[in-house]
């Protein structure tokens, strides 16, 4: 059985550099998928439930912090979401 590890999420002002690069990195990418008609069905749902699932992460960090949740605990998932994503659509040919 495999183990994995996990990793420390980034210092804040890190987090958000590599959000900002990540994330126009993939709307780059997608958008020149979608020039070229090469966008699939599955992408396109994927461009929406990801979003919603980091909001719902975001707001759950929220609540359950009681309001006092730092910027780090509300940038993770739209960070994690968009590297992720980033390192998919580079592999992409």
């Amino acid at each position: 059985m495999s183990h994995r590890t996990r990793r420390r999420t980034p210092a804040l002002p890190l987090m958000a550099a590599e959000l900002a690069l990540a994330s126009t990195e993939v709307i780059a990418r997608r958008g020149l998928m979608m020039a070229f008609n090469q966008c699939s069905p599955l992408e396109y749902q994927r461009m929406v439930l990801e979003k919603l699932a980091a909001a719902q992460s975001s707001a759950m960090a929220i609540f359950a912090s009681g309001g006092l949740a730092g910027f780090d605990a509300l940038l993770a998932p739209w960070h994690r979401r968009a590297t992720v994503n980033a390192r998919r659509l580079r592999r992409r040919k």
